[in-house]
């Protein structure tokens, strides 16, 4: 299993509609870490393919 990369606490919290709190499967934090790790990789890539060591908000 991948380290989780998000709180799961703070996703409950903005899990919202119109102001009234929706409930949360409890692996949901499990797979949208997986789509974190996602954006994370095709942002290194890009970056590298720039010619850059650095990883900016521009490569999301």
């Amino acid at each position: 299993m991948a380290k989780t990369l998000v709180v799961a606490s703070r996703v409950k919290e903005l899990a919202t509609n119109n102001g009234k709190p929706l409930n949360v499967a409890s692996d949901f934090s499990d797979e949208l870490t997986k789509k974190v790790e996602e954006l994370i990789a095709s942002a290194c890539k890009r970056a590298v393919l720039n010619g850059r060591t650095t990883v900016m908000p521009k490569d999301l």
